[in-house]
């Protein structure tokens, strides 16, 4: 179907890797869809153990599971479930979510009111205290800094995030995006493997001339950092990492200079002294190792 048809067809993709737990409750909030016409592609990244068995078991229309021989990452992983994926529409979710009945319905409409709309992003709740925001759009990220914030995070939801309207970055969490979309600005782009990465393709779907769109009548509840964690060295490498990364890629040459002052002179010194008085110093290496995975590597430029 087009996505000027009724019910365009949308190919919702989730990753799993070694959450086979989660993964089940995430399809089981896709058994309570009421948009008629999906497709589910669950994107195992070589999980220690295989779950296609117990997944499959799980009473999820529409579903396939797919298994990878290796673990692609974020980027790699949702680009794999791209190449198999059908529709008009593709709706990345992180497997630590849980799906309202509405919100495919929910997420077109502003693709049918601004043909300019590349990406839609719901409201997205903590699933453990569904009264609060986790995110309702984002700010800018700040161009000295590498960091951004999330509009409403951790705020009581009282509707004062209820207007729907453009925003600066999609969040990799659940994001909608137009296959048009895709084929002319390309995919994720791989080399960030963890984190940034949705930042980074924001960068250059803006830039194609299409808008991020904020629609607070999709909700989505998350179940914060389940397959990595909120302490983990892993993390905390490549969020280092591909902070800097980021910023070699999208930013100006004087704001890079000043990013790079800030980043020498205060962000990495407090990070080194808060892992070493902590005595974290799995985390104090995984800092360094990102930090200095930059000096050697080239940003591989996307094409502008």
């Amino acid at each position: 179907m087009s996505p000027g048809s009724s019910f365009p067809l949308v190919s919702i993709i989730t990753l799993n890797w070694n959450a086979t737990k989660v993964t089940r409750e995430f399809l089981q909030s896709v058994g309570a869809l009421r948009y008629p016409n999906f497709e589910v592609l669950v994107c195992d990244m070589n999980s220690t153990v295989d779950p296609r068995q117990e997944l499959e078991a799980v009473n999820a229309p529409h579903t396939r599971i797919l298994r990878s021989e290796e673990n692609l990452g974020f980027s790699g992983g949702n680009n794999w479930g791209i190449r198999q994926a059908k529709g008009d529409f593709i709706f990345f979710v992180n497997n630590d979510t849980e799906l309202t009945p509405d919100i495919i319905e929910e997420l077109l409409k502003p693709f049918e009111l601004d043909a300019t709309v590349g990406v839609a992003c719901p409201k997205i709740k903590f699933f453990q205290q569904p009264t609060l925001i986790q995110y309702a759009g984002f700010n800018p990220i700040n161009v000295y800094t590498g960091r951004t914030s999330a509009v409403g995070n951790k705020e009581e939801d009282r509707g004062q995030h209820d207007k729907p309207g453009y925003t600066f970055g999609a969040h990799g969490c659940a994001m909608m995006v137009k296959r048009e979309v895709i084929e002319k600005t390309g995919a994720f782009p791989e080399i960030f493997f963890l984190y940034y990465e949705e930042w980074d393709w924001s960068a250059r779907i803006l830039q194609q001339g299409y808008k991020i769109w904020y629609q607070p009548s999709a909700v989505i509840y998350h179940k914060e950092s389940v397959s990595v964690g909120k302490d983990n060295p892993m993390k905390v490498y490549y969020q280092t990492r591909n902070r800097i990364l980021y910023m070699r890629r999208n930013s100006k040459k004087a704001h890079l200079f000043v990013f790079f002052l800030f980043y020498t002179f205060f962000a990495l010194p407090k990070s080194v002294v808060k892992f070493t008085i902590k005595g974290q110093f799995p985390f104090l290496k995984s800092v360094i190792r990102g930090t200095f995975w930059n000096l050697g590597s080239s940003t591989y430029s996307p094409v502008s």
